[in-house]
């Protein structure tokens, strides 16, 4: 049983070594934001593939406890299974209920790392992290994770110097620019949306904490977005490379769930 990580969306930012995990899975049980070209390019020709797209737990979504059972089925069955999952397995996956489906179930596993939506959108944004200068720490979040937040730590976020990245929170951006700067986070302070990361679809969007109301207002971001708040925000326009084009999205669905 593997559960391995499959990049930011660029079919090509994947490891060596899940290229040949691919190649041999019987089973991929894949998430929705995985670039379908990863397993068109490289899974065997009789692989099954299930989609288990979650989305906000809109309409059609898998809920986990369907994707551990799917899991342990399959794995049981003697297949070898490759639980695909976007970005990186450690950030924000729900990859802990996996594994302990996994062990209850007495099933052997491998771990195979991606690379994190946070360092694919940094890369072709041209927004480093951390930088001499800028900013010395980094701090990942999202804003479902802070609504449980007491105000003593909002206030510790709003007046530190760190880079704060926030996924899964751009729908909720007005949310955030206004708990950040209630607690006196610099207004000034550059704020960017990265929607789509390291694809030919990647936009990026960029303003400040005290602008953020206005410039974004009415605006609806594509999902993968990614939010990055901080000093580091405006190295973007000197150090911007990727080149972008085309409508729609990257992310189609391959198959959907028996």
């Amino acid at each position: 049983m593997i559960i391995a990580g499959a990049g930011p969306g660029d079919a090509e930012l994947i490891t060596v070594k899940l290229q040949k995990r691919l190649k041999e899975a019987d089973v991929i049980i894949t998430d929705r934001l995985v670039n379908p070209a990863i397993i068109e390019e490289h899974a065997g020709k009789d692989v099954e593939v299930v989609l288990t797209g979650k989305q906000g737990y809109h309409d059609g979504s898998v809920s986990q406890e369907e994707i551990n059972q799917l899991i342990v089925r399959h794995a049981l069955a003697g297949k070898r299974v490759l639980r695909l999952k976007g970005g990186d397995v450690a950030f924000f996956s729900n990859v802990l209920d996996e594994l302990r489906c996994l062990t209850v179930n007495g099933i052997a596993f491998e771990i195979i790392p991606g690379i994190t939506a946070a360092s694919g959108a940094s890369a072709y944004s041209g927004i480093p992290l951390t930088a001499r200068g800028f900013s010395r720490e980094v701090k990942f979040l999202t804003l479902t994770q802070c609504k449980h937040y007491t105000s003593e730590t909002w206030k510790q976020l709003a007046n530190s110097t760190e880079t704060l990245v926030f996924y899964m929170t751009s729908k909720h951006i007005d949310d955030l620019d206004e708990l950040l700067l209630r607690y006196t986070r610099k207004p000034n302070t550059p704020l960017a949306v990265i929607e789509q990361a390291t694809t030919i679809h990647q936009q990026v969007h960029t303003t400040t904490l005290k602008n953020c109301a206005r410039d974004f207002a009415g605006k609806s971001f594509s999902s993968p977005s990614l939010v990055i708040i901080g000093k580091v925000v405006s190295l973007y326009q000197q150090f911007n490379w990727f080149k972008t084009g085309g409508e729609g999205s990257v992310f189609n669905e391959l198959v959907k769930i028996p």
